[in-house]
């Protein structure tokens, strides 16, 4: 049999249980819907870092983030460092990239032969963190903004990113189609949505009219009582202080969904489109997102914590033949490298930190461990934290705070904290030292990101005097001026035109100063 094509789809900050296929009961993705229908759903899969750049490098590399140095935002990934796309090129495939897959660095390509947009974000060192004063987080926002502005404008930035991403990949499977190139392709279509800001064309907020939209299931942490990991996401994100009342929370998870629906469409027309060029059936399909959105689950919203809605992620895999079912066991990003290794018929020339699903779509057994670990070394923390989490329990653990410890079988909504309790010593035990073999000593591991640091800022400030060469050097005529390059305020950028349009929350909620 000859090597199947494969199409990855990729989505930015859409958790598992958004979508109907993970039990959501609101939110309309009839392409995804379909996807799942003829897929190995995994039921418990999990991004290795939730936060955008280091989750994609570390699934691209089939490592964990900080075992290749992506600290951050702003942590180059090295081109010698083989990707997925290396491997599949090396195994005879062609390969493409269609939009965002966060790349910071020099090397727009890692290993695809062609990019059909330019990257959202740039590629500079401009989101870089600083740990060595606690006391600073410069890269702090109040998550206020965006549920104040949450609703409907008729265009943003990232509506003119993905239409553009979908229009390049659509015309990539058609010129596929007829290439005289007879290797298979493996095609990526990164798409920005459903990640926020939380703004929706007024036709996908519509589709939501007269259904009542889901509540958080667990209300906002009290003060009393909290633990160092959410005090610190609270602080980082001003969650406190902004008071958000019910309507705009709902407002914010209504076009939350709305974003999400624009992405399903977008997916639906490049499936179609594989459809409409004869290559369906001969297609591995793919589907992911790269990590979650808490989306006002605990009080808090977008990532960096590792609690279930901004680490679990939907996983599907349509592969010609199969039946569709679903896969119980535990896996994450760092597993989809070593997949496509399998499918393709090919091996790592290095270490790898995943393992391959390809036994589990196809039905077959699996030497999978059936865990997955993730970690965040990015800016809202002062030091390293990370995430083990099995078939039945999870543990968020660092050198600096106390451990959390939970029963995602008994507890799937991560209320008890278990790790004080005698009872469970030996899980404790068993999943520190699992810790300790993944990371080592996590006080010096901080010790190699603060130097890391220390050396990015020298660099980011060498670069900034006399003529400055930027790294984002696979921009199209306008892709600098449109998307978010030096120089330019993420917030400000992100809701950049929408004056323009008059847009404002439909429900037009304020904040609530008495609450």
């Amino acid at each position: 049999m000859s090597q199947l094509n494969i199409l990855f789809l990729q989505l930015d900050q859409l958790p598992a249980s958004a979508l109907k296929a993970y039990g959501n009961a609101v939110s309309v993705t009839p392409t995804i819907d379909a996807l799942a229908a003829r897929s190995a759903t995994f039921d418990h899969a999990y991004c290795n870092f939730p936060v955008c750049s280091p989750s994609r490098a570390s699934m691209m590399t089939g490592r964990l983030a900080s075992h290749i140095g992506s600290y951050d935002n702003a942590a180059e990934l090295a081109a010698t460092t083989p990707t997925l796309a290396h491997y599949l090129r090396a195994a005879g495939y062609q390969t493409a990239l269609a939009g965002k897959m966060h790349f910071i660095g020099p090397d727009p390509l890692h290993g695809f032969e062609e990019r059909l947009t330019p990257e959202i974000y740039s590629a500079d060192l401009m989101t870089l963190p600083d740990w060595s004063d606690p006391s600073v987080d410069e890269f702090a926002s109040d998550a206020s903004e965006a549920l104040e502005k949450a609703g409907t404008a008729p265009r943003t930035v990232q509506m003119d990113y993905d239409d553009e991403v979908f229009a390049a990949a659509r015309q990539k499977i058609f010129d596929l189609a007829r290439s005289d190139d007879t290797r298979p392709f493996f095609l990526t279509a990164s798409f920005t949505h459903p990640h926020d800001p939380y703004i929706c064309q007024p036709d996908d907020w519509d589709l939501y009219a007269g259904v009542e939209i889901d509540k958080p299931h667990i209300a906002r942490a009290p003060k009393e009582g909290r633990d160092t990991h959410t005090s610190r996401i609270y602080d980082h994100y001003n969650l406190d202080s902004s008071k958000i009342t019910p309507d705009l929370v709902e407002n914010a998870r209504r076009a939350f969904y709305g974003s999400l629906s624009y992405a399903d469409r977008l997916l639906g027309g490049l499936l179609d489109a594989l459809q409409s060029a004869g290559m369906a059936d001969n297609t591995i399909v793919i589907l992911a997102s790269d990590h979650g959105d808490m989306l006002g689950e605990r009080g808090m919203w977008f990532k960096k914590v590792f609690f279930d809605n901004a680490v679990r992620i939907p996983l599907m895999i349509s592969y010609p033949g199969i039946q569709p079912h679903r896969v119980a066991d535990v896996v994450s990003l760092v597993d989809l490298l070593p997949t496509l290794l399998d499918i393709a018929g090919t091996r790592a020339v290095g270490q790898l930190d995943g393992h391959s699903l390809l036994p589990f779509v196809l039905g077959d057994a699996s030497e999978h461990p059936g865990i997955a670990c993730a970690e965040i070394t990015c800016e809202g923390v002062p030091e390293p934290v990370v995430m083990v989490r099995t078939g039945v329990h999870k543990l968020i653990f660092s050198a600096e705070a106390e451990p959390l410890l939970y029963d995602l079988v008994s507890d799937p909504f991560e209320t008890q904290n278990l790790a004080a309790d005698p009872e469970y010593g030996e899980v404790l035990n068993t999943l520190v030292a699992h810790v300790e073999a993944t990371w080592g000593s996590l006080p010096e591991l901080k010790t190699r990101i603060l130097e890391s640091q220390k050396i990015r800022a020298f660099v980011a400030d060498a670069l900034s005097h006399g003529k400055f060469h930027s790294w984002d050097s696979h921009d199209p005529a306008g892709g600098g001026e449109r998307y978010l390059r030096r120089g330019k305020s993420y917030n400000a950028w992100n809701y950049s035109g929408l004056d323009a349009f008059g847009s404002k929350p439909p429900s037009g909620p304020k904040l609530d100063e008495s609450a």
